[in-house]
């Protein structure tokens, strides 16, 4: 009689295991009975005949779907990575042979907190296509290069490459108010701004209905990513910081505004517009402000 069929418990760690667990054995045709006690806890009841069976079907299946439990499905994203960085590349480079040809050039476009004080306000923009040597330069374009193509993969061409401009002279802007007579040069603070901005697509998971924690997660991230590449001891760190805070907070309003900002004509406008800006500061920086 069925009432005196003899059984075997199976236990489990939890509800959802034992209901992992008995779709697993209806797909091969045992038909187990999910059980709780307040002493076993979870598990499933079926025939003692069928145990070998099932236990090698569990077995089998959880071979198949092995992962490590730290390792979790957060979001599905596309990352895209643009190339028209290099054309970023091309031009400290040739910023940098502008240099080595000519020593005054770099006089002109030095980051220099008095000069600024004075109504010089483009060196905020000119020292960042500037390099003390070779290694610097290195540095910054190799760095820059890997940041700046994920960053505009995700803003846009144009769009990424102004905001991380803005980001970099904002850098500047924040180590000449700390200190007035600040001297300093390179990319980094640009660089620094793309790492901020990149950081900032963490908000769009607030928009997805993802918690809080993986928000503040994103943003930390590119906070520990900061302190490794930022905080050298002969590096410019609060232009680092400042950038990088530059960065995020240009990221933030670049994801409210998302659906103008990534349009083709937004693009065009700020690729226009970084133009203008590298070429104006340095027409003012050659021609002495004139």
């Amino acid at each position: 009689m069925d009432s005196f069929r003899m059984t075997a418990r199976i236990p489990t760690r939890s509800r959802r295991q034992a209901m992992d667990w008995a779709l697993v054995l209806a797909s091969q045709g045992i038909q187990p009975t999910i059980d709780r006690s307040e002493e076993l806890g979870w598990g499933l009841i079926i025939g003692e005949n069928e145990r070998e069976r099932a236990m090698n079907s569990i077995q089998l299946y959880q071979a198949e779907n092995l992962h490590w439990p730290w390792r979790r499905k957060v979001f599905k994203r596309e990352v895209l990575f643009d190339w028209g960085c290099l054309a970023w590349v091309f031009l400290v480079v040739l910023f940098y042979w502008l240099e080595v040809r000519t020593p005054t050039f770099r006089d002109v476009g030095l980051m220099d907190g008095t000069a600024v004080s004075h109504g010089e306000w483009w060196r905020l923009f000119t020292a960042i296509f500037l390099h003390a040597d070779l290694a610097h330069l290195a540095s910054n374009a190799t760095i820059g290069f890997i940041l700046l193509g994920l960053m505009m993969g995700s803003y846009g061409t144009g769009v990424g490459l102004l905001s991380a401009l803005l980001a970099g002279a904002g850098g500047n802007a924040l180590a000449w108010l700390v200190d007035t007579g600040h001297l300093s040069l390179g990319a980094s603070g640009m660089v620094m701004g793309a790492l901020g901005l990149l950081a900032a697509q963490s908000v769009t998971l607030w928009r997805k209905g993802h918690g809080l924690k993986l928000i503040i997660g994103g943003l930390g991230g590119g906070l520990m990513l900061l302190v490794l590449l930022g905080t050298s001891p002969d590096s410019d760190v609060v232009a680092h910081f400042g950038g990088f805070g530059c960065g995020v907070l240009l990221g933030a309003v670049l994801v409210w505004t998302r659906k103008i900002m990534r349009t083709t004509a937004a693009n065009i406008l700020c690729g226009a517009a970084f133009c203008l800006l590298v070429i104006m500061t340095w027409l003012l920086a050659v021609g002495g402000g004139r």
